[in-house]
């Protein structure tokens, strides 16, 4: 039985690995994963494909399978983001919630394709989308209520303040690795399937785990990508409720 760093080794088929320390590479703005880096584009690249492929030449009459199902997926979020948000203030927050949305369900699928990555299977793109969505409520929070937001920090005594700041803060935390650690835990899961079943796996490249891991994984990767969006628009509902 191979060890996991084996099978890693043995599926690096784009030679990830070899660049910089062990595929790490340091640079002015600190060490950059180059594998997640490529994934990450790569995952953009296929975002913009599929969104440009289902909405272009779109059709009242005949509308194509990828036009019903960017409608459905908008519709489905329109409807999320209406319910818990004023539709006034929710309407300017659809592209962004429909682009959140889209990316972490194409990364968390991505790495189910053999000798790929989920970009959310690492945690600084799992931790730097959370604090964006962290700095995106306080901006949000503001601009609706203005020095009135900063309000419920001491709410309903001055002695809370310690506590409601630990608690917003840990927000972003764990939005990150509530994500991080599904995905990830379930791409060890398969190098795991390929370290138990050995050469044969490895051939196909991960093929053969991956089918067995498929559709647990494929619902795993709808659920969080869900979750972190769900939980994005009850963050957001909170701080632009007028009863907050």
């Amino acid at each position: 039985m191979m060890s996991l760093e084996q099978v890693h080794e043995n599926l690096d088929l784009w030679g990830f690995l070899e660049i910089g320390h062990h595929g790490v590479l340091p640079t002015a703005i600190g060490n950059v994963n180059v594998k997640t880096l490529v994934m990450t584009w790569i995952v953009m690249g296929l975002i913009i494909l599929f969104t440009v492929s289902a909405t272009r030449n779109m059709r009242v009459d005949r509308p194509g399978k990828l036009q019903l199902i960017m409608e459905e997926l908008f519709q489905f979020l329109r409807g999320l983001v209406y319910e818990n948000i004023d539709p006034k203030k929710g309407a300017g927050l659809m592209c962004l919630i429909l682009s959140l949305f889209t990316f972490l369900l194409f990364s968390n699928l991505w790495g189910l394709v053999p000798t790929m990555m989920s970009p959310t299977a690492d945690v600084n793109t799992t931790l730097g989308m959370a604090i964006m969505v962290f700095l995106l409520v306080q901006v949000l929070g503001i601009k609706y209520k203005g020095a009135k937001f900063f309000k419920h920090f001491i709410e309903p005594f001055v002695f809370f303040l310690p506590l409601v700041i630990v608690e917003e803060l840990a927000k972003p935390i764990t939005l990150a690795f509530r994500l991080y650690g599904n995905i990830y835990a379930g791409e060890v899961l398969i190098a795991v399937l390929l370290a138990l079943i050995g050469l044969t796996a490895t051939f196909l490249g991960g093929f053969i785990p991956s089918v067995i891991w498929l559709a647990f994984s494929i619902f795993v990767g709808f659920i969080q990508a869900f979750i972190f969006t769900m939980l994005t628009i009850a963050y957001i509902s909170q701080v632009t409720a007028e009863h907050h």
